[in-house]
C-alpha cells in the first residue's frame, strides 16, 4: 500500500513540474535558417499509395503534390526532418535529410517497355502549384540559388528522379534555378565541337557544381551516372552520360556566369 501511494506521490509532483522561463526579448543576429536545400523526387506512383507510403511507412516528405487535382498535401513540418533523401550528398555536404526539404510530385516515373523507356510527364497544374510552393520556401528561408536540386543530383549512382520530363526551364524562368545563357553556351558548344574536353575536366567541373564525382579522369559507369544526372537537368532530350561537346558548353557557362 505504501509502495502505491509512493508511486501515486511520485508522479503528482512529476506533473506539476513547468518548463523553464525562458526570456526571448533578446535575438541574435548571427542565424539562418538550417534549411539549405530543396529537394524534388516524383513517388513512381499513385496518389492513395503515396500518402500511404509517405505516412505509413519510414520514408517520408515534407510536402506531396497531387496529380489530379494539384493538391499541396504538408506531411511533415518543415522544423522537422523528413526522411526523402537517404544517402546523399551536395557541395560537400552529406546525408541531406537534416538540411533538406523534400517535395514529392505524384508521377509514375518511367516504365520499360518493348519500345524503349517510357516517362511519364508531368501535369501543367502540378508545377504550377510546386512553383508557387517553391518561391514562398525559398523566400521564407532566404535560399541561395543553386539551392533547388533533384534527388538524381544528390543520389546520382542510384536515382533518376524526378526525370528527363521535369520542366527545369520553366523553374529557371521563374527565378528558381539558375540556367546557362543560350548564347555563351553556342559559342562554346562550337568551340568544343572542335576539341573536347577530357574526362578529367568533365569530372572537375561536375564537381564544381556540387556533385560527389570521383576524378581519376576515366569513363566508368559512376562517371556517366552523374554526367545523366546533369544532363537530365540541363539538356534532357538526350541524356545518356556521355561527354559532348553541349553538355561541356552548359557545364561551363553554369560554373562560369561572365564568359
Amino acid at each position: 500500500m505504501k509502495s502505491v501511494c509512493l508511486a501515486l506521490l511520485v508522479a503528482l509532483l512529476a506533473g506539476c513540474a513547468s518548463a523553464p522561463r525562458i526570456d526571448s526579448a533578446y535575438t541574435a543576429t548571427g542565424q539562418n535558417s538550417r534549411v539549405q536545400y530543396i529537394i524534388l523526387h516524383y513517388t513512381s506512383t499513385d496518389l492513395g499509395h503515396s500518402l500511404r507510403l509517405l505516412t505509413e511507412e519510414e520514408v517520408s516528405s515534407h510536402y506531396l503534390i497531387g496529380d489530379s487535382p494539384a493538391t499541396i498535401y504538408r506531411l511533415v513540418d518543415e522544423n522537422r526532418r523528413a526522411w526523402h533523401a537517404g544517402d546523399s550528398q551536395w557541395q560537400g555536404r552529406t546525408w541531406l535529410n537534416g538540411t533538406s526539404i523534400g517535395i514529392e510530385l505524384v508521377n509514375q516515373g518511367y516504365l520499360d517497355g518493348p519500345g524503349g523507356r517510357h516517362w511519364q510527364p508531368y501535369s501543367e497544374a502540378q508545377i504550377e502549384a510546386l512553383i508557387v510552393l517553391l518561391k514562398d520556401i525559398v523566400q521564407r528561408h532566404q535560399l541561395a540559388p543553386g539551392s533547388i536540386l533533384a534527388h538524381s543530383d544528390v543520389a546520382p549512382q542510384r536515382k533518376v528522379d524526378p526525370g528527363p520530363l521535369f520542366p527545369w526551364k520553366r523553374l529557371a524562368d521563374a527565378g528558381l534555378v539558375p540556367w546557362p545563357d543560350a548564347q555563351a553556351v553556342a559559342r562554346q558548344q562550337a568551340l568544343f565541337a572542335a576539341s573536347l574536353p577530357s574526362v578529367a575536366w568533365f569530372q572537375a567541373q561536375l564537381a564544381r557544381q556540387g556533385y560527389l564525382i570521383e576524378q581519376h579522369g576515366e569513363l566508368d559507369q559512376a562517371t556517366r551516372n552523374v554526367i545523366a544526372a546533369f544532363q537530365m537537368k540541363y539538356r534532357p532530350a538526350r541524356h545518356d552520360g556521355q561527354p559532348d561537346a553541349e553538355t561541356a558548353a552548359r557545364l561551363l557557362v553554369l560554373n562560369t556566369p561572365s564568359l
